[in-house]
């Protein structure tokens, strides 16, 4: 069997570690086997952590895939692999999140998650799980305090190991911490070199919040775009993926990536053995910034949040 590569952990204000690159799984509409089969390859291939959640309709493949790498001895059990899931927007009501947790870990087939998170700081009528069907008029207030207290309750049953959010601005993080008795470990946002984050990572870096990215190669191909770090990846032999996320993980925080290209997830385990320079930085900084998902779909007239300014308090 090849040498796996070793991925470095944190360890999060929760005292649990989480291995700082992780597999997304959003993978829609992709059949349950194939899904089962390119995780396991990302098993054999290095990665512990893997990101799923309700709304991605891959939390069962995550667990067979879980299963059937304990079963062929590629990992020896589950302590071995960080699963991360989250509560979506239909279910983000204090009744309703302790449900929903279970239903999550009865399509993984395990005991508990090591971290689960408010997916949106945004609440919508109950009902079917479904992005593509749901009506901007089925946005209600969020309740955040009876929402957070579900989700500590979660984690003092020991089915969530560490709870967290996404999608939280500093505004709305500021506020949860006020009422929090457990703090959320993580805050896993929209990070790459065209949307930098530098006040949220700061703020979160203050308050002991670890910072996770999603989208870490940027909207529509924001890396590729950037002649910046395509020279830098010309300089250091390096891929221009490669590049774009040892720059988030020099920030401090993980990373989230999403290649079922067994060539390419193994190049997405090669970022930890060299690094940046300061000059390097100081060209990155430089990279024209934009959001790549706003959050618009969220928004109405007559709802919650009336603009994306709403959603991001400004922070956009």
């Amino acid at each position: 069997m090849e040498k796996v590569m070793h991925v470095p952990e944190v360890v999060l204000n929760s005292g649990y570690k989480m291995p700082l690159l992780g597999m997304g799984t959003a993978a829609y509409p992709m059949p349950i086997d194939d899904l089962t089969c390119i995780l396991v390859d990302a098993i054999e291939t290095g990665y512990r952590h893997f990101d799923t959640a309700t709304l991605y309709g891959s939390e069962e493949a995550v667990g067979r895939a879980v299963a059937e790498a304990i079963e062929r001895g590629i990992i020896k059990s589950r302590q071995q692999v960080f699963i991360t899931s989250k509560l979506w927007c239909t279910e983000a009501h204090p009744q309703l999140v302790l449900p929903a947790l279970k239903n999550t870990l009865g399509k993984l087939g395990l005991d508990y998650v090591d971290l689960y998170l408010i997916h949106w700081p945004i609440s919508m009528k109950p009902g079917p799980v479904d992005i593509l069907k749901f009506k901007k008029e089925d946005i209600v207030p969020f309740d955040m305090k009876g929402v957070w207290k579900a989700m500590e309750a979660c984690c003092m049953l020991g089915l969530a190991k560490s709870i967290g959010v996404s999608n939280f601005s500093c505004t709305k993080l500021s506020q949860l911490l006020q009422i929090a008795t457990i703090p959320p470990a993580v805050n896993q946002v929209e990070i790459n070199v065209a949307w930098q984050q530098q006040k949220l990572l700061e703020y979160c870096k203050e308050k002991g919040v670890h910072v996770s990215a999603y989208s870490p190669l940027g909207a529509k191909g924001a890396s590729w775009n950037s002649p910046i770090i395509n020279d830098i990846a010309t300089a250091k032999r390096k891929s221009i993926a490669q590049v774009a996320l040892r720059w988030i993980y020099e920030q401090g925080a993980s990373v989230i990536v999403k290649s079922f290209n067994k060539e390419r997830m193994k190049q997405n385990l090669e970022m930890f053995d060299w690094e940046l320079s300061t000059e390097d930085n100081f060209k990155i900084q430089d990279i024209p910034q934009k959001k790549g998902y706003n959050g618009e779909d969220f928004t109405h007239p007559n709802g919650p949040y009336k603009s994306v300014n709403d959603i991001w308090d400004g922070e956009i």
